[in-house]
This record gives C-alpha cells, sequence and structure tokens, in this order.
C-alpha cells in the first residue's frame, strides 16, 4: 500500500501492477499496515463487466467505469475511450507522484498528491503523444473517495454585495454539480464546499473539505456510487475548443486543496487557513502587523480634490489610521465610469503636479501610501482602447458587450501584459507606493480572442504572470485583491495577494455573515473588513458606531467613510476601536479560528489557542430569553484554569443593560474559571442588546 499520514488524517492507495492505483482510504489517520488487496474483499457483481474496475485515482472514461471520469479528451471525436496503464510510482516525503500512459489514445497522464499537514493536494497534467491534436473537454485536478455515511454538503452562494450565503444540503441521490462560467471565481465565494458526516458539527465529527486554487471558471462534483459511497471531483470548467494540445503539447491543471477533520468543521477550517498561510507571498521576513487601513471610496468616490484628500489624510492619522489607499478617480479623465480606464496616468486637472504632493502628504504624517487599479479593465472611451481596440476581448459579429461601461482586455497577449506591467511598474518606481488595490469589476462575455477562440484559461494565467512579475519586482508591495467586493476570493489569487476585500457591502449586520463564510476558507488577516458609514450605502440600514468597530475587529481592520461627517463621539468611538485593533491583532491574526454558534441567536468565534484566546460573542437580533444563555466553548476543553476578561459589550450605549457582580469582576481583574467548566456548562454571558458583540480575552490563570 502507498500510505500518506497527517497529524490526523490518512490517504492510502493501492498500487495494481499495470492498472492505475485504486482508492483505498481518504479520511481520518488509519493503520494500513496487513490491509489486505481490495480485490480479495470484492465479491463478484452481477450485471457487471468480467473485469473489476473500482475507483482508482484517475477514472477513465467509456471503458467500464460508470462514474465521473478524470479526463474527458477525443482526437476529432476518436480515442474519446482511455485505458491507463502505471508506468511509474514516485513517492517523496510525504508525497506520490503517478505517470499513466494510454498507448492507443497516445496519452500520458500524471496525478500528483501531496499530504502537507492535514492537507491533501492534488494536481494532474496530460501531454499529447500522438501526432495529430488532442482536444481536452475536462481534466479533473483530483478525484476523491466519500464514505457512504456522508449526510449534508455545505457550500456558499452570493452576488454583488451579499457574498458567501451559506447553504447546507442532503447528500445527493444522484448527483450534485456547481459549475462557475463567469470567467472569474464569482461572487459566491471561492470553489470549494464542506462534506459532514454522521452528527458533524462546527467543533465534533467528520468533516471532508475541498476547494479548487483557481480565480477561473471551474466545476465541483459529488457522485453518487452505486456502492454506496460518493466521489468528489473538481476542476476547471473548460470552454469547446480551449485547450487543443498539438503533438507535444501539454496541459495542467490548478490544484485541488482537500482536508479531512474528525472534530468538525473547525477542523477543516484550520487546515484551510495554514495552507492559505503557507502559500501567501509574504516576504522572507513573513507578514507583519496588518495596518489599520483607510479607504477613499465610499467617502468621496469620484469627487476627487487634493486639498480634501489631505485634509481626509490629516483627519485619518489622527484616529491612528496606518494606511491612506486612493481609490478609483485618480486617472486622466476619471469623473465617473464611463471613460478613462486604462489610461493609468494622473489627472492633471485633479492633479496639477500629479499624485507626488499627495502621496509624500500621506507618509509625512507616518502612513504608507495606496492606490486602486484596474489592469485587466478598458472603457471604450479611452486613449488605451482607441489605440488598440484588438486588445479587447470579443468576439467578431457580436456586440461588444459592456458591464460598468467596460470591457476585458485580453491577458494571453503577451503585449498587453507588457503594456500593464510598463504602466504600473512606472508608477510604482516614481511613487512611494506600498499597496495596490487591484479590482475587477465585471464577468467575462465573451472571453475570445483576435481569432475568435474561447480563452479563459489563458486569461487568469495571464493575470496570474502580471501579478508575478510585479511582485517579483516589487517584492515589499502588498496587493488586494478585489472584484466588485468578493467576486475573486479563492485559494489561486492567495498565493498573489495579501489581502481581500470581502464585500462592496459594509454593513455590519450583513457582514457577520459574510465574514463567518470567508473564514470557511481563508484566515482572518486576510480579510479586508471597514468601518462604513451609518447608513451604509448598501443597504440603508443604521448601526451605532460600536457595533461597527467590532464587528471589523478581526479582520483586516480598516475604515471606509469621511471622518469629517461623524460626530464627535463617534469619532472618540472609531479611535478606540482603532486603539482595541492594534493591540489585539497579533493575537487575532495568529493561532487557530473556531466558529460557533450558541443559543437564542449567538454566534461566536475565537482567535488564537485554548489557553490564548480573544472570543467575539454577536447578537444581532434582540433576545427572546429573560436572561443571557450560558456559552458553551468547546476549544478550551482541557486548557486548565484560565482567567477571563471583560473587554467590552460593544453596541448601542444609550439606556445600559442589566449588569451582575462576575462582570465587574470580569471588566477588572478577571474571573478564573476552568477551562473544562466553560467547554460544558458554558461561560456566563452579560445582558447584550441586538447589534452587539461582547469581547472577551482568555488567559492561562
Amino acid at each position: 500500500m502507498i500510505a500518506l499520514h497527517g497529524p490526523s488524517s490518512s490517504v492510502v492507495l493501492e498500487p495494481r501492477g499495470g492498472e492505475p492505483p485504486a482508492w483505498r482510504w481518504w479520511g481520518p489517520a488509519v493503520d494500513a499496515d496487513g490491509l489486505p488487496p481490495l480485490a480479495d474483499t470484492r465479491p463478484a457483481a452481477s450485471f457487471s463487466l468480467d473485469r473489476d474496475l473500482p475507483l482508482t485515482i484517475v477514472p477513465g472514461f467509456g471503458t467500464g467505469w460508470f462514474g465521473p471520469a478524470a479526463l474527458r479528451a477525443h482526437r476529432a471525436g476518436r480515442h474519446f475511450a482511455q485505458t491507463f496503464e502505471t508506468v511509474a510510482i514516485e513517492r517523496q516525503d510525504n508525497a506520490v507522484e503517478v505517470t499513466l500512459v494510454d498507448r492507443a489514445a497516445r496519452i500520458t497522464l500524471v496525478q500528483r498528491l501531496a499530504l502537507t499537514g492535514d492537507v491533501l493536494t492534488l494536481s494532474a497534467s496530460v501531454v499529447n503523444d500522438g501526432d495529430d491534436t488532442l482536444e481536452i473537454d475536462w481534466l479533473a485536478a483530483g478525484t476523491l473517495p466519500l464514505p457512504a455515511d456522508c449526510e449534508t454538503i455545505r457550500s456558499f452562494t452570493g452576488r454583488h454585495v451579499a457574498e458567501f450565503v451559506p447553504h447546507a444540503e442532503p447528500m445527493p441521490v444522484h448527483g450534485w454539480v456547481r459549475e462557475n462560467r463567469r470567467g472569474l471565481t464569482g461572487h459566491a465565494g471561492p470553489p470549494g464546499l464542506f462534506v459532514a458526516g454522521s452528527g458533524a458539527g462546527w467543533h465534533a465529527g467528520r468533516v471532508h473539505a475541498a476547494q479548487l486554487a483557481w480565480s477561473g471558471n471551474h466545476r465541483l462534483l459529488v457522485e453518487r456510487d452505486d456502492e454506496g459511497g460518493w466521489v468528489l471531483q473538481m476542476g476547471e470548467a473548460l470552454t469547446p475548443g480551449e485547450i487543443r494540445l498539438a503533438p507535444g503539447g501539454s496541459h495542467a491543471t490548478p490544484a485541488m486543496l482537500a482536508t479531512c477533520s474528525n472534530v468538525g468543521l473547525n477542523g477543516a477550517i484550520q487546515a484551510f487557513h495554514a495552507a492559505a498561510r503557507a502559500a501567501a507571498p509574504w516576504p522572507v521576513s513573513g507578514m507583519r502587523a496588518r495596518p489599520v487601513h483607510i479607504n477613499s471610496w465610499e467617502g468621496f468616490y469620484f469627487d476627487h480634490d487634493e486639498a480634501a484628500l489631505k485634509a481626509l489624510a490629516d483627519r485619518s492619522a489622527a484616529l491612528g489610521v496606518e494606511r491612506f489607499v486612493l481609490d478609483d478617480g485618480w486617472f486622466t479623465g476619471r469623473n465617473d465610469d464611463t471613460a478613462a480606464l486604462g489610461d493609468w496616468t494622473p489627472d492633471a486637472v485633479k492633479y496639477p503636479n500629479g499624485l507626488r504632493p499627495l502621496a509624500d502628504h500621506v507618509v509625512a504624517l507616518g502612513m504608507e501610501f495606496g492606490l486602486w487599479v484596474e489592469p485587466e479593465m478598458v472603457n471604450p472611451d479611452s486613449d488605451l482602447y482607441r489605440a488598440h481596440p484588438d486588445w479587447a476581448l470579443h468576439v467578431d459579429g457580436l456586440p461588444r458587450l459592456t458591464a460598468r461601461n467596460q470591457l476585458v482586455l485580453d491577458m494571453g497577449r503577451a503585449e498587453v501584459r507588457d503594456h500593464l506591467f510598463d504602466r504600473i511598474d512606472a508608477l510604482l518606481r516614481t511613487l512611494p507606493i506600498a499597496y495596490l488595490k487591484w479590482d475587477h469589476n465585471r464577468d467575462l462575455a465573451p472571453a475570445a480572442d483576435a481569432d475568435g477562440r474561447a480563452v479563459y484559461h489563458a486569461q487568469i494565467e495571464g493575470a496570474y504572470a502580471l501579478f508575478d512579475r510585479l511582485i517579483a519586482a516589487h517584492p515589499d508591495l502588498e496587493i488586494e485583491a478585489c472584484a466588485g467586493g468578493g467576486g475573486r476570493i479563492d485559494a489561486g489569487i492567495a498565493e498573489r495577494a495579501h489581502r481581500f476585500w470581502t464585500s462592496d457591502c459594509i454593513d455590519a449586520v450583513s457582514r457577520v455573515a459574510m465574514q463567518r463564510g470567508f473564514l470557511h476558507f481563508m484566515p482572518p488577516e486576510t480579510m479586508g473588513a471597514h468601518v462604513g458609514a451609518s447608513p451604509a450605502h448598501s443597504t440603508g440600514r443604521s448601526q451605532s458606531m460600536a457595533f461597527r468597530t467590532a464587528v471589523a475587529l478581526p479582520g483586516h481592520f480598516g475604515v471606509e467613510l469621511d471622518p469629517a461627517t461623524m460626530p464627535a463621539d463617534d469619532a472618540a468611538t472609531l479611535a478606540a476601536g482603532i486603539a482595541r485593533y492594534k493591540a489585539l491583532r497579533d493575537r487575532l491574526h495568529s493561532g487557530r479560528v473556531w466558529l460557533g454558534e450558541g443559543p437564542d441567536g449567538l454566534v461566536w468565534q475565537a482567535h488564537g489557542e485554548p489557553d490564548d484566546l480573544i472570543l467575539l460573542v454577536t447578537r444581532v437580533g434582540p433576545t427572546a430569553l429573560r436572561r443571557p444563555p450560558m456559552l458553551a466553548l468547546p476549544p478550551v476543553a482541557g486548557a486548565g484554569r484560565l482567567r477571563v476578561h471583560l473587554i467590552d459589550v460593544a453596541g448601542e450605549a444609550d439606556h445600559p443593560m442589566p449588569d451582575a457582580p462576575l462582570f465587574a469582576t470580569m471588566r477588572a481583574e478577571g474571573a478564573v474559571l476552568d477551562g473544562d467548566w466553560l467547554a460544558q456548562a458554558g461561560l456566563p454571558l452579560p445582558a447584550m442588546k441586538a447589534e452587539s458583540v461582547a469581547i472577551f480575552r482568555l488567559t492561562a490563570a
């Protein structure tokens, strides 16, 4: 047997001579020594081929396996059925690479699996060994078995300003498919899912989870196996004729990240966070404390005035802000979203001496200077488009469809990438820019090159190449990935971006659920979480400044408003919230994250380690109980005696809620309670109004 072992999970494959290796196990840690061959455990099945075809790491198409195939390929309609033989199995540390060949179809396929911690990374590549064109319709990054006692699929849907909407549904009787054809990740969040076993929840039970490290079209599939289990596949969703391999040509999949937890959803979430942190593009020195950041967008939109923006910088620095980001509207002719996108030179009317005076003013205040760009896009009303209309994705004979009055540049063309690199590199070399907010404000429709061929895949590869080139040239540069808010959040772009803009909706009530969805896949230090205006621009709802700052606290904290419009007491509350974030960010952005739900509509999250935790308990709606419920905290079981400090109950300050002596002790020296008591009986909670957050710190006593 080939066995890969993580701290709490195992992968077991069975080599079968010339046949592709068969799946024996993916799940909680097991010992496979002495395991009998699969063939010795499988009695013959009625109405089946005489040759047994179990689930392999690369199930074939058209030759007796009737479940989902790992490869769909053909040569002008011929050689559509594949029978692979194993020609090499290479072991390296906790990884395996299997090389398979179909001599009739003249295809070599290499499947890779590597287990790092408890995250299994799978990817595949195909080489055309023939002397004519091989067309690829589908190539799975990986194929995984799911056991028969799985009960629920947890996934997310969403739209612009309403990202990360959770859905839980029973395992399918036949199959479950999520396919994205938008050309970018989409506002439902990363291409991923969680599959829960019997009785699994936040803190206990078996959960299998996977996500695809890709920022474009994707397909996720769970299909019932007629032997009682399910098969899970993920891969890039390819369009007709998109991948046509010439003789000797090759095609590789993005990576699929999979994990199995025996301690519920939180175990899978923590494994994903560990993988994202390991892949993040931090310099050799590592991640520094995430700076408090102000963005000009909702305060000013396109109405740029140098003096007013300098005043914004002054007010922001006085509040404790550490990074100032100038959003859309700074470049020539950009007075609304109808024109100038692609012309990356400062507007001489708004900035007579360029951006240098504003940037220098920001830096002199002790803040970093950041800038908004949208490199992959162009307005038809722009100098760039007038010079190079052929650079925009289009299909001859079809209308050039705009969205937000813009078209998409063909990132598969080297001359397009070179032009964009030169323009952005010039800004980075001539201005003290430490940070780029990199936006992407539309879906791809249609996405064809000058020859009329689909280029969804090439578009993502080209965008990645531009990210990589800029980071290589400016290794200290930080980049935020934004796509109309949360439209491009995934493990592929996470290798190139230091922060994500979670959503264009900054309504704090909406953000509670959105941010919990985000944390299923990505760690909190990458989660852009801002204090917005009240009423919120996207929903019209109002929340107190204390609640807004508390909801933003656990992420990468920022501000998206003009402080000049705030009452003095709100400004003081915001300044205090910024100071609190600075005091707690080292603990919030390291260690593990646990999510949980309490009685009476409460939700909570804990950041750190069991003997040093920041705990945030959020109430969105009003209570239905006479007194606050106890809150069980399973993560602190076995942690010993803990000192519980109540830092604040952040919410509406008028009409104080009833108090009790224990909470006065928690606010002072802290109350000492046993971890097992807190895990089983629960933490006493103060009275909380709707739209409030109780913030605790638990440390070893």
